[in-house]
């Protein structure tokens, strides 16, 4: 059995900065009222003809990663691409990654968990590291949220959220096991999926129907969110899931070197570290500058924290996301 190891990071957000008093210009809100619930003063969007999209942002946050990795892009043998966002309803967006890239043949596989997508993706390309099957893998997260979501007052709540932007890391191979992803802990509840949800386009709301209805009062394009009841549950399931993590590798909350949340909002994160008596140098949030950017959160704010020199060899790092479908998870790292 292989250990698998971090061995290279990446992010790129796209130039664009959307501020709070931005959105106050054409929807009902202020900059008090979303920090207030949210914790987020900017975002960042693309713009039309700005050239950034899912995949290109993607693979930008990529060539970082692999250069940081110190390995050639000939010798990723996966390609792990964690959205909710994919350029096409087909082909996949990793694939246009490795196009992108001009990565020679090799397996490239979507992996559609949303928020969790990242944390889902790690655990995933371990599996594929520790049974001796695969070697370096490339895992991403990238997302282009902004041209889905209602930018008017009507769609407020949640409009105010997201951002756009990716992150990416390098998973390889490792003979030690001082330095490793330690485990991983996943979870989902089909229960609540349409507790958060983005209804179409779908199967049977498809390309005619959408033609023809025209309808700009239907909502099922827009993202829905029961905000109070995710909030309710995405703080019980990450305080489960962290803890499922530090009781299976025998660990304590004082052990922890640096959680790093989903940045789904400020006061979730707060309510966490709160839970675990963490102190702010031990819980790691960027939220209040690039708002929600779904599975790309965790891989931009590992890639920060990193370059900012709070991530050390040794350290226990806490990755934990929660999110849509509903799905959450964790995975411990020993950098």
């Amino acid at each position: 059995m292989f250990n698998s190891k971090i061995i290279g990071l990446g992010k790129y957000l796209p130039e664009n900065i959307v501020t709070n008093h931005d959105l106050s210009n054409s929807i009902d809100t202020s900059n008090q009222w979303i920090i207030e619930r949210t914790g987020i003063e900017e975002r960042r969007h693309i713009k039309k003809g700005d050239g950034n999209s899912t995949a290109s942002m993607g693979a930008e946050a990529a060539k970082i990663a692999i250069k940081r990795a110190n390995i050639s892009k000939n010798e990723i043998d996966l390609i792990l691409f964690a959205t909710l966002s994919p350029d096409y309803y087909m082909p996949g967006s990793g694939v246009l990654v490795q196009k992108l890239l001009n990565i020679p043949t090799c397996p490239a596989m979507d992996i559609r968990n949303q928020c969790s997508g990242f944390v889902y993706a790690i655990a995933t390309a371990d599996q594929f590291i520790k049974t001796g099957m695969y070697k370096n893998i490339l895992v991403i997260g990238s997302e282009t949220q902004s041209g889905a979501i209602d930018k008017t007052t009507r769609g407020r709540d949640i409009g105010v959220i997201f951002g756009d932007g990716a992150g990416a890391a390098v998973l390889s191979r490792s003979p030690s096991k001082d330095s490793n992803i330690m485990s991983s802990h996943l979870h989902s509840e089909g229960e609540h999926a349409e507790e958060l949800i983005m209804e179409s386009p779908n199967m049977n709301k498809w390309v005619t129907e959408i033609v023809s209805d025209n309808d700009p009062e239907d909502l099922s394009y827009f993202p829905y969110m029961n905000g109070k009841h995710v909030f309710k549950s995405a703080v019980t399931r990450f305080e489960e899931v962290i803890n499922s993590g530090l009781n299976y590798n025998h660990l304590k909350a004082e052990d922890i070197n640096l959680l790093i949340p989903h940045q789904a909002n400020l006061r979730i994160s707060q309510f966490v570290q709160k839970k675990f008596n963490l102190r702010d140098d031990q819980i790691y949030n960027n939220i209040m500058r690039y708002g929600n950017t779904t599975a790309a959160s965790i891989p931009i704010a590992l890639t920060e924290a990193w370059e900012e020199g709070k991530i050390k060899d040794g350290d226990l790092i806490i990755l934990a996301a929660f999110g849509a479908g509903f799905a959450w998870g964790s995975n411990i790292i020993k950098w």
